[in-house]
């Protein structure tokens, strides 16, 4: 299994759009939607002589050892560990030194880098592809920065802010201007349940509209219907949520979310959402749940989140 699965260059300079899939090895349909976009790209100019293409788009598979295995991590959640520390432990040690995922961050960095010195673009934007165990709503998860919260929206998926502030050692604490010379935003998008057959099409339209957004292709050739399959799935949900609280596991905790629970779907102070070895948990507020947990690893419970008005 080969790390990039492809990269297409454009016919001008412009932007570098690194698309990321299975940081987590048992989220697939990221995957395969890069794997048939760049198909698509390759295609494209032979149907449609007066496609136009900026830049450089680069995808990525994440935790190798981890899609091998199936599982959505070997040791340790690969989308916990981009703190400088390990990123600079990473950089410093030979991979034999190294943990499963922290090898994993160190032979993504090395490509990244590389990449970036290759290309010399003006900008670099980094879409990290995803999905979720439960069903019932796509978002996109964005930084603090306005342009990411831009592009968030262009994806149309409700947005959900705040989430970098609950939990650390995301792909969206790292990829930012601080840790890299060009101007550099990053977003994440939920496209739904890992094994649903439409998060596959759900994240070719994201990687699409955000190609579109950042100026890589004309919007004239872009297709409605990307736009359409996720107004469609996000029809009636916030188009912009902030984070309330979110429940961390810890270890020998025996956490069991109470089945049934979907994205968004909405919860009012005192129900009771989970078990552990403490008695149940309940909702601190009303709002809505996301991301609730019902697969064997992992250490977010569940996030709470609420409308933000104006949007």
């Amino acid at each position: 299994m080969q790390r990039i699965i492809g990269r297409y260059n454009g016919t001008e300079s412009g932007p570098l759009l690194i698309c990321l899939a299975g940081i987590h090895g048992n989220e697939p349909a990221g995957i395969q939607a890069l794997e048939l976009m760049l198909k698509m790209l390759e295609i494209e100019p032979l149907t449609n002589p007066n496609f136009y293409f900026k830049g450089r788009l680069l995808g990525l598979r994440g935790n190798l050892q981890a899609i091998q295995a199936g599982k959505r991590f070997i040791q340790k959640d690969l989308n916990r560990l981009w703190t400088p520390e390990t990123v600079a432990k990473c950089k410093r040690l030979d991979a034999s030194q190294l943990s499963p995922e922290e090898q994993e961050i160190k032979a993504l960095l090395a490509i990244i880098e590389a990449e970036i010195e290759d290309y010399q673009p003006d900008r670099l934007v980094l879409l990290d592809l995803h999905t979720t165990t439960a069903t019932g709503g796509i978002f996109t998860v964005a930084t603090d920065e306005e342009e990411s919260v831009r592009i968030g929206i262009e994806l149309h998926a409700p947005v959900v802010k705040g989430l970098l502030s609950g939990i650390q050692g995301t792909t969206l604490h790292y990829f930012n201007n601080r840790n890299f010379s060009p101007e550099t935003v990053a977003v994440c998008f939920e496209s739904g349940q890992h094994n649903e057959p439409l998060s596959v099409n759900r994240a070719i339209a994201a990687i699409t509209n955000c190609m579109r957004t950042i100026g890589c292709v004309k919007a004239e050739h872009v297709e409605n219907r990307h736009d359409e399959l996720l107004i469609q799935y996000s029809k009636n949900l916030p188009k912009v949520t902030e984070l309330i609280n979110y429940h961390t596991i810890l270890e020998g905790d025996q956490f069991e979310m109470i089945p049934g629970y979907l994205n968004f779907q909405a919860v009012k102070k005192g129900e009771v959402l989970a078990h552990d070895k403490r008695g149940p948990i309940a909702a601190s507020s009303d709002g809505y749940v996301l991301m609730p947990l019902y697969q064997k690893q992992g250490d977010d419970g569940f996030f709470l989140v609420r409308r933000v008005e104006g949007f």
